[in-house]
């Protein structure tokens, strides 16, 4: 059974920096594609960022391109999201999800990801 454990999350000053980690079990993951999604709340959930788990395709959301950085370390089985220059509307509990099959495709919907981590929440004050 996949299973997705998001940590790093916590609250932090408009500026300033976290590492989201996500630790994937439950079987491997060579064609899969990672991906991280976010939601405010009373928003819907959108799409962040994603990479090929083989590492590669990165493709990120306009709102946090240039400031946000996902990598994976296949070894480690875990995906992570560099999150600098923070803002407050970077506020909302953060997703990591598995797209099977979908290493080489860009894929920004959520009904295009099968297994879902439980969140983290970030919080950056003004």
């Amino acid at each position: 059974q996949v299973q997705l454990v998001e940590t790093g999350g916590g609250v932090v000053q408009a500026g300033g920096s976290l590492k989201l980690s996500c630790a994937a079990s439950g079987r491997t993951f060579t064609r899969d594609a990672m991906g991280w999604f976010r939601q405010a709340p009373g928003k819907e959930r959108e799409f962040v960022a994603r990479i090929g788990w083989s590492g590669g395709r990165e493709y990120y959301a306009n709102a946090v391109k240039g400031r946000f950085t996902i990598s994976n370390d296949s070894t480690k089985n875990t995906v992570y999201l560099q999150m600098n220059s923070l803002k407050p509307e970077d506020t909302a509990v953060y997703y990591c999800a598995v797209a099977s099959y979908g290493e080489l495709l860009i894929r920004t919907l959520p009904s295009n990801y099968d297994y879902w981590g439980q969140g983290t929440q970030v919080t950056v004050s003004s």
